[in-house]
């Protein structure tokens, strides 16, 4: 089957082809306006995706060397998102799929996220638990089988992502500020300062990070300018050695908890190289099947939108065209 897939949730216009788990191309489109801002404004976002969604299309099936005449099915991000955003490629997808007259599927951005692991791949061993971490989501999800969602714990404010973000704009590293503050980390001590986990002792598998946040607000308060520059590599590397062992501590205690065979990391935070590097020494191979993207995969693609899809499309599955964009949907809500 040839697919055409399709990603515009927040600020990234992006298009991929794949035939069966073959990617023939993958284009994505980032909105650098939103740098001057600190973060994605949806209008313009919205606006952004309107003029550049059929120049990527164009791209995606020129790299892969195919026309409109050979796809086979369409797919495309149905939420969650930013409404606007979301509306530019699911119509501009569902138009497309009506006028070549192929099938059709919504795709939710987060199982997306989960299928960029398996690019190349069939399924995962199940049960398998997947951490997501993103700007707007961090949950633990159990996934006992296939497209079987159970979100067992997520963030109860911030997700890790947007406090990467909001630390970002406290230490002015700028926007995105995964990348800025894990560049900024490489020359800091992560025990320099003793920043707080939050929720240890309490049970159940949810993260919490607006009081990290905080705590790094509160931690530069009490430094001058000049000491707030040059610790600045030290603040860094100990906020990102907090909020991973965070989110290693929670993950540990639910693969132990529920026994899975499988972990499975994703999301744009999925990048992070201390998150990673520590997942791949607690659980080296052997001891658990361990899953992480590769980095082009991590932040928002349209490889990972036409891989969620592929499964589907191929058991007869089906989007009705009448069914719209939904910003907040949630894992499990595929069918809805």
């Amino acid at each position: 089957m040839i697919l055409l897939g399709i990603e515009s949730s927040c600020d990234e216009t992006a298009a991929a082809v794949i035939r069966g788990n073959e990617v023939l191309s993958s284009v994505v489109s980032t909105q650098l306006i939103h740098q001057q801002w600190g973060g994605v404004v949806p209008e313009l976002a919205s606006r952004e995706h309107l003029r550049v969604i059929q120049p990527v299309v164009t791209q995606a099936l020129r790299d892969a060397g195919v026309d409109h005449a050979d796809l086979q099915a369409l797919a495309a991000t149905r939420g969650p998102g930013l409404l606007g955003s979301l509306l530019v490629g699911y119509h501009y997808a569902k138009g497309l799929a009506l006028a070549l007259q192929v099938p059709f599927l919504g795709v939710n951005h987060m199982e997306g996220h989960i299928y960029a692991n398996f690019t190349d791949e069939e399924e995962p061993v199940l049960p398998a638990l997947v951490l997501v971490v993103s700007g707007g989501h961090t949950q633990l999800v159990l996934m006992p089988a296939p497209r079987e969602y159970h979100i067992i714990g997520e963030t109860i404010d911030d997700a890790v992502g947007e406090c990467f973000d909001k630390v970002s704009q406290l230490l002015e590293l700028g926007y995105p500020g995964g990348p800025a503050i894990s560049r900024e980390a490489e020359g800091g001590d992560p025990r320099a300062v003793d920043f707080p986990i939050a929720l240890r002792g309490r049970e159940g598998f949810d993260f919490s990070f607006s009081g990290l946040k905080t705590a790094v607000l509160n931690h530069l308060r009490a430094l001058s300018e000049e000491e707030r520059i040059s610790r600045r590599a030290d603040i860094c590397a100990s906020f990102q050695a907090t909020a991973v062992a965070a989110l290693v501590r929670q993950t540990q205690r639910a693969v132990d908890h529920y026994n899975v065979r499988t972990l499975i990391l994703a999301g744009g935070v999925a990048a992070n190289g201390l998150l990673r590097e520590d997942l791949t020494r607690l659980y080296p191979a052997g001891t658990l099947d361990l899953h992480l993207p590769e980095r082009a995969y991590c932040t928002d693609n349209a490889v990972m939108i036409a891989r969620a899809a592929h499964g589907r499309l191929s058991r007869g599955e089906r989007s009705e065209l009448g069914l719209d964009a939904t910003p907040r949907m949630r894992l499990g809500e595929e069918r809805a």
